[in-house]
């Protein structure tokens, strides 16, 4: 694994770019730079307000994938970059749903974007189906830019929550359809072209392709990239377009035809590589959203640690939280340049119950060649000889308390342990501020 700090410099602090290697030996050097800090208040100063918000989603990430990725990045007394902001708290995930008391990523967000409890599946509406004002909407309302970026389609649950409203998340083409005519975020970036076209009409994605034929535009909604250009979008598909595309406006960019990575089976060639990744489409939003005099709100996703999770993929888990801590990196170094800016950073739901762990003889799920195994590895510990294995106990969700990290105006409200609720009574708090 080689470590390069950039020779440019991001709003002061640098910026470190890892080169993609073997999990076995990978490690990763956080991003330096102070922490933001809370502001001093008093009983007669004024309450915190935050110019701009950034919300960051682990997607699945629960404290033993948190503790995994701090392992192998940071080494035995290492940190991420998450832990160096200096509030931290954890937050519980159960859903208001007749059949589960486990969240899925659709209830969870709505959560986050509401301040209510609903059932899973659902996009922003209650238990009865009745739309919920959101922080998206709320946002532009007060004047904020807003904006999404995700390495799942970006119409997926968790940024359909702050920006459109649906009794069911499979609906990603309406969910589309409501950002262009309704929610109107400034700028878009991530995965799900094929919602964005007509069944039949595939865009800069071919349908059908040779890594997923599963994969084909699907929408119903006619064109809406269309739509979107003719409502002032820029629309970009690659890297080169995205860092061509000039910064302030409105910006769309769909990388993919689903997700920006593709699945297989453990070993059989999967790789974790988004046409364009996570930081570098966050960097991207931040120039964009920057330029707004009012702040902004800003949404960010990393969905990898979910969706390898379900597989039960320690290697490219471990991967996706790489690319998520580069990500906090640059948020980091932007809340260093912008102190009045809060930032937050959690995960919706714990995903494949998984512990961190020595090798074990005993263990129920086996360790020996040709046992049929839920436990991978070994990874390296950074700096040290030592190593560990990831063991599984489910492809899905669990009810894990999830970690939540904050700095900036506000972040001290996140000390303690909240209901997933909180993370909308902070937020609105802070928008609120601004007025």
């Amino acid at each position: 694994m080689t470590v390069r700090v950039s020779s440019a410099r991001r709003w002061g602090v640098p910026v470190v770019a890892a080169s993609a290697a073997v999990l076995g030996t990978m490690v990763f050097s956080p991003t330096p730079g102070a922490s933001a800090s809370a502001p001093h208040t008093s009983a007669k100063a004024k309450a915190p307000v935050a110019k701009n918000v950034i919300f960051i989603n682990g997607d699945g990430m629960g404290p033993a994938a948190r503790e995994a990725a701090r392992l192998n990045l940071g080494g035995l007394n290492g940190q991420l970059t998450m832990d160096k902001l200096p509030f931290s708290g954890q937050l519980t995930t159960t859903p208001d749903d007749p059949k589960s008391p486990v969240t899925d990523s659709a209830a969870a967000a709505t959560a986050w974007a509401t301040g209510e409890k609903t059932y899973n599946g659902a996009i922003s509406v209650d238990v009865d189906g009745n739309k919920l004002a959101t922080l998206g909407r709320q946002a532009k309302v007060a004047g904020m830019a807003t904006g999404l970026v995700t390495t799942a389609q970006v119409t997926d649950a968790s940024p359909a929550a702050f920006f459109s409203n649906s009794t069911d998340r499979a609906k990603q083409d309406d969910i589309a359809r409501q950002y262009l005519q309704s929610s109107k975020p400034d700028v878009i970036l991530g995965g799900g072209e094929d919602w964005w076209l007509p069944a039949g009409t595939p865009g800069a994605f071919e349908d059908k392709p040779a890594q997923d034929t599963s994969e084909a535009s699907k929408g119903a909604q006619g064109d809406l990239i269309k739509k979107a250009r003719k409502a002032g979008y820029q629309y970009v598909t690659d890297g080169k377009q995205l860092a061509g595309a000039k910064n302030g406006g409105k910006l769309l960019g769909l990388f993919a035809n689903e997700e920006m990575f593709q699945q297989k089976p453990e070993g059989q060639g999967d790789v974790y590589s988004p046409v364009v990744d996570l930081p570098t489409m966050t960097d991207k939003a931040l120039d964009t959203l920057g330029k707004s005099q009012k702040g902004f709100f800003l949404m960010v996703e990393e969905e990898g640690v979910d969706e390898f999770a379900h597989a039960n993929n320690a290697g490219r888990v471990l991967q996706s939280m790489q690319q998520l801590e580069r990500t906090v990196a640059i948020a980091r170094a932007y809340t260093a340049a912008h102190p009045d800016t809060l930032l937050v950073v959690t995960s919706d739901h714990e995903t494949g119950g998984l512990a961190v762990e020595e090798p074990d003889p005993n263990d129920e799920s086996g360790t020996g060649p040709g046992d049929l195994s839920n436990e991978d590895g070994p990874f390296a510990i950074r700096g040290s000889d030592k190593q560990f294995y990831v063991d599984w106990t489910t492809g899905g969700h669990t009810s894990v308390d999830v970690p939540v990290f904050a700095s900036g105006p506000l972040a001290e409200r996140f000390t303690g342990k909240h209901p997933n609720t909180h993370v909308h009574d902070v937020l609105a708090q802070a928008i609120a501020s601004r007025r």
